[in-house]
């Protein structure tokens, strides 16, 4: 199996050398990072082997934990996981995705942080304001979205998906309000206010003009889905929070200067094969690294942070529901490769103080 940092590693800095100029500074990053995590570069811990008579001395570099290291991104799903089993609600979920048309991409790739964040803002209020509706919820729901730029070949395709609890907290905080198991809001009528309140937001800024009258007559795509409940559901969404691009198990070969990895056609569903120069590869990578600074992961209604308070106040309401089981995470401890005793935590090994060639 090949690693993207072994194809960064061999390619980066010519792909620097010839780009360089065009690449803005958190793919710089994504590149140097990838290459080293977990590696000496990122420093790291010695564990030595309890056992008196093996002493095993093992290294243990650092994560990088960068937001595009596809080596990084399974460990901060474990980590999301088990934080979220303290705001756990006894109630079916949803996942609810918003779609950039296809005609504002070429002005999001160019202006990431404003229409990424006009992404969040508006899809946020067209949900939480139909959901207010008292025919479909009636109150204040909570979310967490998280922003995807990618199709599963790695062409440009911005979207936001919403993670949902199926229900929502009555203006006086005194009723829980549930919604169906298999309905929460009609999309169409989302996909609506979706538009109206991203061409509200566009308007107040400089970018409107640069974009296609046509948009703002066509269909905005907005899905929204039951996923069941409980630990099942947390398990079925936790992908979706830090996910990556791509992962190394997707990368099939390189040779001969190309790359060959693997996606699901959403179409058939089935698997299929694509082979691109490996520049094209690194292009279509890096172009999703998010910007610096840039928050991909966002909570609203009472999830978010200022209204945490809220959630005991619905876990209250809530009592009589039967709590889920949810069992916790064992943390392994890590096992000498040479006896199989525990290994004990030693000395730190610091980061290398040398910059790469590229960077």
């Amino acid at each position: 199996m090949v690693e993207l940092a072994e194809i960064f590693r061999r390619y980066g800095p010519e792909y620097i050398d010839q780009f360089g100029s065009r690449m803005l500074p958190s793919h710089r990053r994504a590149i140097y990072d990838i290459v080293g995590c977990r590696t000496e570069q990122m420093g790291g811990h010695l564990y030595c082997c309890e056992n008196p008579q093996c002493q095993k001395v093992v290294y243990a570099y650092h994560s990088c934990g960068n937001r595009s290291c596809p080596k990084c991104g399974q460990d901060k799903t474990q980590r999301w996981l088990e934080k979220q089993r303290n705001v756990l609600l006894p109630i079916h979920y949803f996942l609810l995705t918003f779609t950039l048309p296809g005609e504002l991409r070429s002005v999001a790739r160019s202006n990431q942080k404003l229409i990424y964040n006009l992404l969040f803002k508006a899809s946020a209020a067209a949900l939480q304001k139909l959901a207010q509706d008292p025919r479909f919820v009636g109150g204040q729901i909570g979310m967490m979205g998280a922003l995807h730029t990618w199709r599963r070949d790695l062409r440009y395709h911005p979207h936001v998906h919403f993670i949902v609890p199926g229900g929502g907290l009555s203006p006086d905080h005194s009723q829980w309000l549930p919604a169906d198991s298999e309905f929460l809001v009609p999309v169409e009528a989302l996909s609506v206010i979706f538009r109206a309140k991203f061409r509200e937001g566009l308007k107040k800024t400089d970018l409107f003009d640069a974009v296609s009258a046509e948009v703002w007559r066509k269909h905005w795509v907005v899905h929204c889905k039951p996923v069941g409940r409980g630990s099942h559901a947390l398990k079925y969404l936790a992908p979706y929070v830090y996910r990556v691009a791509i992962t190394n198990n997707r990368i099939e070969k390189l040779e001969n200067d190309q790359v060959s990895f693997r996606f699901k056609s959403s179409q058939t569903q089935q698997w299929q094969t694509t082979t691109l120069p490996v520049f094209s590869f690194i292009h279509r990578f890096l172009q999703h690294a998010p910007p610096k600074g840039f928050v991909k992961i966002r909570y609203y209604g009472f999830l978010s942070a200022g209204k945490r308070n809220l959630l005991s106040v619905i876990k209250y309401l809530l009592a009589s529901i039967r709590v889920l089981d949810v069992t916790p995470a064992v943390v392994e401890p890590y096992i000498c490769p040479n006896c199989g005793a525990k290994l004990l935590r030693g000395q730190s090994v610091p980061k290398l103080t040398r910059a790469p060639p590229w960077a």
